[in-house]
């Protein structure tokens, strides 16, 4: 069953370009919410064509948060670059259509990216507010 997730202010990191990013990729796993329940190929071309946008709006974020917490000198960095290379891996060559239902993988990218945005928002807020 698709899970479609709304931004919740508590989401909040304090950065408006990350949360922004954030908001954006949440958005991305609601669209593809739209394209799980029917079958066919143009649906499953579509479903394709917007997790392939989905995976470029993580890439960018992902760039972009390293970034910004590397020269924020975020001292959890190395293992924050380890959960974003797992993430790549799982969404790569893991949780791919090929192995799960449509209905599942998006269930797997909303889950995964609200956990993501809560735990380490939660984590790395403290050393964007202190700058």
């Amino acid at each position: 069953m698709p899970n479609q997730v709304q931004w919740n202010p508590r989401y909040s990191t304090g950065n408006e370009i990350l949360d922004d990013q954030h908001q954006a990729i949440l958005a991305q796993c609601n669209i593809l919410a739209d394209f799980t329940a029917d079958s066919g190929q143009a649906n499953d071309l579509q479903f394709r064509k917007i997790f392939n946008e989905l995976m470029t709006l993580v890439r960018e974020h992902f760039a972009a948060e390293e970034t910004l917490l590397a020269h924020y000198g975020y001292p959890m960095l190395e293992e924050h670059q380890h959960q974003h290379d797992e993430f790549e891996y799982l969404a790569a060559d893991i949780v791919t259509t090929d192995h799960f239902e449509k209905a599942e993988l998006q269930e797997f990218l909303a889950l995964w990216w609200v956990g993501h945005i809560m735990d380490s928002g939660k984590k790395y807020r403290a050393a964007l507010e202190r700058r």
